[in-house]
């Protein structure tokens, strides 16, 4: 969840975790690494700020891992749907990470759901820019979300490279698990969703859980499946900041201790306070309302709390939280908590990370998560997580070492864990320099190479099948 500093760049100017094989990949023909990859988001802008609108986790994702690619050598080029007409046609975003705006539709007003319908004309943006480039200036096609798949196929297939796809979330898991009032995910996703796994050349996964869950739930072949952790900027995210605490030193419960309080001297929070934070896009996906019917039960059991108990909501509405933006103001007044309950607008990187460091706890209640950046994040900058035991997030939360996991959405099973912190006051900062030296593990670096690794086997395997292209049109089309 950051804001990244970007310039355009003049029109015609060019510029120029580890890998978990989910079934062991066979040796590579070649090992040349691709020179230049087109990164396809077509929803969701990385220039966007994380916590607004459709912008979350994926932005990070998408920014963080394009730089360290840029880093080791493979130049990145990310094509986005342009919301304005004032959008420069290409910024960089950083040396060697070029970010395409393509126009198509109305510039504002379009919900994700409306996108489909866009995907035509967004495709003619993509082709048409490459055609205006030299012969091969792309070496592979890396799309995120099915929407970009659809993209990503047409493209992959007419320039005739390989396709890398990432999925974030899926139709089938997200409405195996729908939170109350939420809306499903249409069968034209779900079937788009299927096409785009039969036609990927590669399809990355955040963990295990998830490319068992691609195989079950979209036939996903196993040959074509690798696991790549995310990662956390480890030079953002720190339990304190450099002149606190020299780089290289140990994390132990005095350096949590020392961020802590200074973040919340920054911030305006009570020294002694416990402090639960929820960060993130407030969506039904993410549950915030289990945080606070919680925070409810708990008020309700002790009373005395509301002396020491505050309760941050730092994140705009979006997706399906749209329909109803107030809602969880709403929700705060009705359980009688509004004067513990401080809502925040999102935040960039050095501000998230003071409220990251202030925190006792980061709360994330979510009904599914593909990963959990935000949880990596919070561990890094030295604060344990109580998140729910879904998706990826019991990978990148250690229950009873790093944070605690909790199993359903039961407001009294939450304020359970919750109240360990109450009656514990040294638990976060216990906790909290182990999830810091746990995140320590998960750079974007490791997740860059290991990435990395997974364009050149998808190139050496590409080498050596000229029927690619035909091949990957049955294989969708069959679907």
């Amino acid at each position: 969840m950051s804001q990244h500093p970007a310039r355009p760049v003049r029109r015609g100017q060019q510029q120029r975790g580890r890998l978990n094989p989910f079934q062991t990949l066979a040796p590579s023909r070649r090992t040349r690494r691709p020179r230049r990859v087109a990164m396809l988001s077509v929803h969701t802008s990385p220039l966007h700020q994380p916590g607004t609108g459709d912008a979350g986790g994926m932005n990070v994702y998408i920014v963080e891992l394009s730089k360290r690619l840029a880093a080791l050598g493979v130049e990145v080029e990310v094509f986005t749907r342009a919301t304005s007409s004032d959008l420069p046609p290409t910024v960089e975003l950083a040396p060697g990470v070029l970010v395409r705006h393509v126009t198509a539709g109305p510039y504002e007003g379009l919900v994700k759901e409306e996108l489909p319908a866009q995907l035509c004309a967004f495709t003619h943006g993509v082709l048409r820019t490459e055609a205006g480039l030299r012969p091969g200036h792309y070496d592979l096609v890396h799309s995120h979300y099915w929407l970009s798949g659809q993209v990503g196929w047409l493209a992959a297939d007419r320039w005739g490279v390989p396709l890398v796809h990432t999925m974030h979330t899926m139709a089938k898991v997200k409405n195996a698990a729908l939170a109350e009032g939420d809306t499903p995910e249409p069968a034209a996703r779900v079937i788009g969703e299927t096409q785009v796994v039969a036609a990927a050349d590669r399809l990355i996964a955040n963990t295990d859980d998830e490319a068992a869950e691609l195989a079950l739930h979209y036939d996903a072949d196993p040959h074509r499946l690798a696991v790549v952790h995310p990662g956390v900027n480890l030079e953002v995210f720190r339990p304190a900041g450099p002149r606190d605490q020299g780089r290289g030193s140990p994390v132990d419960e005095a350096a949590v201790r020392a961020g802590r309080t200074a973040a919340r001297a920054r911030l305006g929070l009570p020294a002694e306070a416990t402090v639960l934070l929820f960060a993130g896009r407030i969506q039904p996906l993410k549950a915030p309302d289990v945080l606070l019917r919680a925070v409810a039960v708990l008020l309700e059991r002790d009373p005395s709390l509301r002396e020491r108990l505050v309760v941050p909501v730092v994140g705009g509405p979006s997706g399906s939280g749209l329909a109803r933006p107030e809602s969880l103001h709403k929700l705060a007044a009705q359980l009688g908590i509004c004067d513990i309950v401080r809502f925040h607008p999102p935040v960039g990187q050095p501000a998230l990370v003071d409220w990251y460091r202030a925190a006792t706890a980061l709360v994330m209640p979510s009904h599914s998560e593909s990963f959990g950046l935000v949880a990596l994040e919070a561990q890094a900058c030295g604060t344990p997580v109580v998140a729910a035991a879904v998706g990826g997030l019991p990978v990148a939360v250690q229950d009873g070492r790093t944070g605690f996991l909790v199993d359903g959405h039961d407001p009294h099973d939450w304020a359970r864990v919750l109240q360990r912190f109450l009656d514990h006051a040294d638990l976060g900062e216990r906790l909290g320099a182990a999830a810091a030296r746990r995140a320590a593990r998960f750079g974007w670096g490791a997740s860059a190479e290991a990435t990395a690794e997974v364009y050149t086997e998808a190139m050496a395997r590409a080498g050596g099948d000229p029927g690619r292209g035909a091949s990957r049109l049955r294989r969708a089309s069959a679907r």
